[in-house]
């Protein structure tokens, strides 16, 4: 196993059963959705362990190669006419996997573990939910896109569309259109994906009511 990305850890009862991997947006750091835990207002029980990786530090092409916190390089916000960095992509997901291989070994079923992201976050969540070879609770993808074509989400295993996905965007995103966002769910709704999609009138944020929905989402998940 290679070193595991450094990672805050907030614990929400004494015996914990599940593990939610919460993965940043680009420039931000583990500490970014930390105040998210008690404002999803769940129960003791069972126990809920939230990991909040940092990304590692890399230039950012787009922002002039300003070295900072990314799960990946981005060289424009126009996905027509951006190249994607399908290398650091990889490369995030597999550190991921270590983090849930980790859990695992800390007695973590692998059903009972989540990867959850915003943004950037939000798409390396989804590539790696749905592309490793392991059998998740779930995926929580905000202000996102699916960094997959069409081709590729078509050959996806079948045994991932019976899994449950949260997915909510802006509309009026500035950072990722919500049109992105909604061609990534259609074409995840036409493998017949467990999708449950949301928007709000809110830009590359997230709002109160996107909370309050992802707690009922995470209490009906976590069997609350």
């Amino acid at each position: 196993m290679t070193k595991l990305l450094e990672y805050i850890e907030i614990e929400t009862g004494e015996s914990i059963e599940f593990t939610v991997i919460w993965l940043h947006g680009l420039g931000a750091s583990g500490h970014d959705f930390e105040p998210i835990v008690p404002e999803l207002k769940l129960l003791s029980r069972p126990g809920i362990r939230f990991l909040f990786p940092h990304a590692p530090i890399r230039p950012i092409t787009i922002n002039g190669d300003a070295a900072m916190r990314g799960w990946y390089d981005i060289d424009s916000l126009n996905f027509e006419a951006r190249n994607q960095d399908n290398e650091g992509i990889a490369e995030s997901v597999a550190a991921i996997d270590e983090l849930i291989a980790n859990e695992i070994e800390r007695g973590i079923a692998e059903t009972n573990i989540v990867i959850a992201g915003f943004s950037q976050g939000g798409a390396i969540a989804l590539q790696a939910g749905l592309t490793l070879p392991r059998k998740l609770a779930g995926i929580v993808a905000l202000s996102t896109y699916l960094p997959m074509t069409k081709a590729e989400v078509e050959q996806l295993d079948d045994t991932k569309m019976s899994m449950p996905i949260f997915m909510a965007h802006g509309a009026v995103d500035e950072v990722i259109r919500v049109e992105y966002a909604e061609q990534s769910c259609e074409k995840l709704k036409a493998r017949n994906a467990n999708i449950e999609w949301h928007q709000y009138d809110i830009a590359h944020s997230v709002s109160n009511e996107e909370v309050d929905d992802l707690s009922i989402w995470f209490k009906r998940l976590f069997g609350m």
